[in-house]
């Protein structure tokens, strides 16, 4: 048994490096486990976390002595759970007590239980989870494990704690990505786009860098719009496919396009928009009627599309509230946030400024050294960081050749009153 005992211990770097999970579950979780119940009452009675049971004052004859209570009783620590690449532990609280209290602890937690990071989820009332991370799984990652397919969820790379990255359109029905040069927003979407191209969706583009971008995927794309003035046509004709689906499902009594029978229910559409904030820049008063027509239909896509079937990914390097009022209202209909690597503090605070603090804090934090890491906000409101698998620009033009003969056909401006209803059929 000694033998074994040690020959198990000296594979167990060997193991760390090759199968990192596998040996999460026979090495790193038990002692992390160990250390977490060995080392709780000091902490959180050094942190001031645990609370005394007793008053901290007592009558001795005719004297009333105070002071500090010599055992402390520190916060009920529930069972730690194991999960991939980590572990899960409940904490009740003391009456008195708030999540935000142990918020100020996560870095003496993390440093006393030697893991990457300790993160908070206060679920409960009265209880809170702190789920601890064994390593950062981001610095070498592993290739996603595949999802069962489903139509508008894409996997796209992995996350913190070593479970896929899934962008899903049916929950978060819009998004908005938005980094740096070379901090992997176009890594993102070319992800995204390679993982669309094999399902049964419309897909369509506006990149105003000349369509360089999105040009790797013009074999899936029913259109491409490189220039302003193709972008305010291509919405226009999105928005009166938009109009013609709510007329259809108004006239069978249907909230959406998804109760709508087998036969009468339409393509789904995603329209990826690359470089916003060129969409949004006015230098004549014919720019700026342009402008408003562009910003207007973006937002009614915003509005009306989630039920309707049509989904907006909308990217740029800089997105602030410097280019108007209509960038800042499009920005509340986007759920889903992707922030990585920005040059300044003010798209950052557009992105996740209004959703946590914390997650505003990490993404300024990422380094030009982590290219594709990036802190991501879901349709449940909590932030993680990520990191999206690498897709070549070969990858991408072999996917929208291979997946080509998906892409409906764009017949172009809908005469009036004649909805196009043949398209995505």
């Amino acid at each position: 048994m000694l033998a074994t005992v040690l020959i198990a211990l000296s594979m167990a770097p060997v193991l760390r490096r090759s199968h990192p999970y596998l040996w999460w579950h026979l090495f790193g979780y038990p002692a992390t486990v160990i250390r977490v119940r060995m080392t709780w009452r000091r902490l959180t009675t050094n942190l001031g976390l645990a609370v005394a049971k007793r008053p901290g004052r007592a009558r001795v004859g005719d004297l009333m002595v105070r002071g500090d209570p010599l055992r402390p009783t520190p916060p009920r620590l529930g069972v730690a759970k194991c999960r991939r690449g980590g572990i899960d532990v409940r904490v009740r609280l003391h009456p008195g007590q708030v999540p935000e209290h142990f918020a100020e602890a996560l870095d003496a937690l993390t440093h006393a239980w030697r893991v990457h990071a300790v993160r908070l989820v206060a679920d409960e009332r009265g209880f809170l989870t702190l789920s601890a991370l064994g390593w950062d799984p981001l610095i070498t990652p592993v290739a996603p494990y595949r999802l069962k397919e489903r139509l508008l969820r894409a996997v796209v790379g992995l996350l913190e704690d070593g479970r896929a990255w899934t962008i899903d359109l049916r929950r978060a029905p819009h998004w908005l990505i938005v980094g740096a040069t070379r901090s992997g927003k176009s890594t993102l979407i070319a992800a995204l786009v390679k993982e669309l191209a094999p399902q049964r969706v419309a897909l369509f583009g506006i990149d105003l860098k000349g369509g360089m971008e999105l040009s790797l995927f013009e074999d899936r794309l029913s259109a491409l719009a490189a220039t302003r003035a193709e972008a305010a046509h291509l919405l226009a004709e999105l928005v009166a496919e938009t109009e013609a689906r709510m007329q259809l499902c108004r006239s069978v009594g249907a909230r959406s396009v998804w109760d709508l029978p087998p036969k009468l229910r339409k393509m789904p559409v995603v329209v990826i928009v690359d470089e916003v904030a060129e969409l949004y820049l006015v230098a004549t008063r014919e720019d700026k009627a342009e402008v408003g027509e562009i910003s207007t239909n973006l937002l009614r896509l915003a509005q009306l599309g989630a039920a309707l079937g049509v989904h907006l990914v909308v990217a740029g390097q800089r997105v602030g509230s410097d280019l108007g009022p209509g960038v800042t209202a499009l920005r509340a209909q986007l759920a889903g946030r992707v922030c990585h690597r920005v040059n300044d503090a003010g798209t950052a605070e557009m992105v996740l400024g209004d959703l946590d603090k914390d997650a505003l804090a990490a993404a300024q934090q990422i380094t030009a050294a982590e290219q594709g890491v990036a802190i991501t906000v879901g349709a449940d409101g909590r932030w993680t960081r990520a990191r999206s698998v690498h897709v070549t620009p070969e990858q991408a033009r072999r996917a929208a050749r291979k997946y080509a003969r998906l892409a409906p056909s764009w017949p172009g401006l809908h005469t009036a009153g004649e909805p196009n209803e043949g398209v995505y059929s």
